[in-house]
This record gives structure tokens, sequence and C-alpha cells, in this order.
């Protein structure tokens, strides 16, 4: 019997490695296959169609359908396919794209764009460019790095150092020295017995100016952090907390390096999370939402003073000698310059600011459910956590299958979120409507319900 498209398609599977899945799950029905988008929606190759609650991996801005990036690609590959910007060559879209970024982040101090192809690789040159300008500025023993429990800057060797989840540590022989680790500052994780949220900041603030007395601050170049935290939980920083510790690091000449590669580009009901949370960031990182991810691009953004560090150093070395054969690549520049049009002319973060309040008043409800301890957001983008038990915090045990059911049970409704360990996060293309947002909670809901009739009869809670 001769096989369908789709069934060669699940067949091809063992030739892929998934991330994020254990390499032995997949039996005879494969991985869910994604053949078609549509605005907020997808669709999978038997014909199922889903609210993407996730705009992919929290980046797909303008949705499944954008034909205004779909065209700017088609004219840059008939233009011209490739070209590489190393010794001093460049193409039109990469200029144009620096320039456009850079005017959108001068309020922010960002002066020069290094472009890239992800968050990983923006990450990884903000730390190479660190310890170049350190080394310029003629302080070579300034070169640890401070970053966040929860935090995640991507997987490459350096960047999944940073990162502060153990799962991106567990025997890739992670972290690689140079990295030390500070508290996360989540209101639902962190906060001792009794604490307030200022109590909360002020100890993390201390155990900050610990570590720096401990190793030293000439030891210390520069701290990482998302204005929200997004695959660590979506963690939304309590107030005054990126206030205090940008004081602290200023106050040690430690450098500060804003990871927007989840929070850029209307995310948060700003243009950028620093906008959202006061962050003045030396260096930002952007990714993901700067082409829709429509083309694989990222960027390191630097402000004059570290761009003069760099130069110093280049006149001494010859050359910057640091690029990737992508970088700035013709086609991927054209989606992203159209993409940046797209989130200007439309107001974009305008209509971020106007449905946002449905999204999180939906997302805030949730925690009447019995499953649902808490919820937390910012703009449009949210996490509820699911307990077995709401006043003890109790999380489900692994082998009970309540969050496997749960799982099924949001695709079953036809949408698609992202668990976390016990948090579920969601993240929709932010040209989500009204509409669209009641249609996404109310999947939830149903879903929620499901997987409680289900714990119930596992006799698991009340």
């Amino acid at each position: 019997m001769t096989r369908t498209h789709a069934e060669n398609v699940r067949e091809d599977v063992r030739n892929l490695i998934h991330p994020y899945t254990p390499l032995n799950t997949f039996g005879a029905t494969g991985p869910m296959v994604i053949r078609k988008g549509d605005g907020v929606y997808v669709e999978d190759d038997q014909g199922n169609r889903f609210l993407e609650g996730m705009a992919g991996l929290w980046c797909t801005a303008l949705g499944f359908s954008e034909q205004r990036l779909v065209d700017a690609a088609i004219r840059q590959m008939k233009e011209l396919p490739y070209y590489q910007i190393f010794a001093g060559r460049s193409n039109e879209p990469s200029i144009e794209l620096s320039e456009r970024l850079l005017a959108m982040t001068r309020h922010l101090g960002m002066d020069k764009a290094l472009f890239a192809n992800s968050g990983s690789e923006a990450n990884d040159a903000a730390v190479k460019v660190i310890w170049y300008y350190f080394n310029a500025l003629g302080k070579p023993e300034k070169k640890k790095l401070i970053a966040r429990e929860r935090g995640y800057h991507g997987v490459t060797v350096m960047a999944a150092s940073l990162t502060g989840l153990p799962y991106n540590h567990a025997d890739f022989d992670l972290p690689v020295a140079r990295v030390l680790r500070t508290g996360c500052p989540s209101l639902y994780h962190s906060t001792h017995p009794g604490e307030t949220d200022e109590q909360m900041v002020d100890r993390l603030v201390a155990d900050l100016e610990a570590i720096i007395a401990r190793e030293g601050a000439d030891t210390i170049a520069a701290f990482f952090a998302e204005p929200v935290q997004g695959a660590g939980g979506v963690i939304v920083p309590p107030a005054g907390y990126f206030a205090k510790i940008q004081a602290v690091l200023k106050k040690h000449d430690i450098l500060m390096v804003a990871d927007e590669v989840i929070t850029g580009f209307g995310r948060t009901g700003n243009m950028f999370g620093c906008d959202t949370y006061g962050i003045t960031p030396d260096i930002m990182t952007v990714a993901k939402a700067l082409s829709s991810s429509y083309m694989p691009i990222s960027a390191t953004l630097v402000s004059k003073a570290i761009y003069d560090g760099l130069v110093k150093g280049s006149e001494r070395n010859g050359a910057f000698s640091h690029g990737v054969t992508y970088a700035g690549h013709p086609v991927a520049s054209a989606v992203a310059v159209e993409a940046l049009k797209i989130y200007e002319e439309r107001d974009i973060v305008g209509h971020v600011q106007r449905v946002s309040p449905k999204f999180q008043a939906r997302l805030a409800a949730l925690s009447a459910h019995p499953l649902v301890s808490s919820t937390r957001g910012v703009g449009l983008i949210g996490a509820l956590e699911i307990v077995q038990d709401k006043d003890s915090r109790k999380t489900f045990d692994a082998a009970s299958g309540v969050i496997a059911r749960l799982g099924n049970a949001v695709l079953e409704n036809g949408l698609i979120t992202r668990a976390l360990r016990d948090t579920m996060a969601v993240c929709p293309p932010l040209i989500i409507t009204e509409a669209q947002i009641d249609e996404l909670f109310d999947k939830l809901t149903r879903a929620l319900d499901t997987t409680l009739e289900f714990a119930r009869g596992q006799k698991l809670v009340a």
C-alpha cells in the first residue's frame, strides 16, 4: 500500500533530534507535525486546528500568515539572496535594519548593532564583547559574569552556562567557569514566609552585594537579566527590583546586559522590557520577534562606550575578529526591516496595551481554579502554577500523569501552550484579538476542568 505524505514525514522522525524531548519517546504516532499557519492558528498534518497560545516559541509576534514578510523575503531573494559582511563589506538590508534598531533603542543608549542568527548566539557574542572590552581597557581580571536562578539565555556552551535551569546543564558539563549565580526575583518561588515584596527585593540586592564582596568587584564584568524571565516560568519582577539592582552594578562598574530576546518588540506592553521596568542597559540582545521569527536573525546592541572599547582593542589586534557566516544575512535582514515597519505602522504596541487588560484579567481569574495556586503576567505573556494542593502549594508527582494529562487536554481543546515543569506558560502572537483571547482562555479552562476530573478519578485531589 502506498504511504501518504504525512506517513512518510512521521517515519522520517527517526532522523531528527527533538529538543526538550526524551529521545526514546516516539512510537507509532510520532511527533505533532505542523503543516500550515493562519493568523494566530496553526494546523497539523491530520487537519487539526490549534490556537497557537505560545506564538511558536515566544516569537511569532505577527502570526503565521503575514504576507508582507513573505513578500519581503521573495523580493530580497530575487535581488541578493546572500552576501557576507566581513572585512568592511555590507548589504543594504542589514544597514537599514541596524539604523532602524538603533533609532528604536537610542533612548536606551544603544549605538551599534552586531548581527547573528539566534538569541543564544546574541548572548554568546555579548560575553565575547564584554571580555574583549575589558581587555582593551586594561582590566583583564574583570571577567566573571553574574546570572540569575531560573534565568534563560540560550543553549550554546556560554549562553547555557548563563542559563540558570538545571536541565540545561545536566550531562552537558555545564556551567563553565566564570559564571556566578544570584537569586531569582519570583514573588511565588522566592519570597520567604512573612516577607513583603520590598523585603524580598532588599534581600536579593544584599545577596548580590555579598557575591560582589566575596568575589571582588574588580573580577566581575557583567550582570545578565531578562526583564521578564521567560523559560524560567514567566517571572515578573517586583516593583523596585531593577532600580536597586542597577544601583549596585553602577557602584561597582559592572555592566548591565538586558536579554530582550522574548520581551523585545511589544510583548510587555512597551516596545522593550527595558522601557517597562526602567532598565538602562550597556548591552541588549534581541531576536525572536525581530523578524517575527519568519527568518533566523538576532542582534547584540551595544552602547557607545562599549563600542569605543572594541575600537581600541581592534586597533591593537588589527581587527575585530568575531562574526558568523550569516550575520546580517540580506534576506533575514529584509524580513526584519519589514517586521519593524509593521510594528510601527499598525501600532502593535498600542494594540497590546488595548487587549492585554482582558488577557491579564482572564489569566488572573484562573487562580480560582482548584488546580491553580497562582497566576502572573504582564502585557501578552503570563503563566499559571499547577498544584495538587493550593494551601501547601504541593505539586503533582510526575508519575501521577496529571501534568501529562493536562498537556493532552490542552491539545484536545485545540490550543497550544507550554509546560515549564509545574508552570504553564501562555504567550500568544501580539496580533491576537479580544475575541481570540476569550477563545484561548475558554479552551484552557476546559482543559483544566478535564484534568481536574482525571485527578479526582485518581483520588489525588478532593
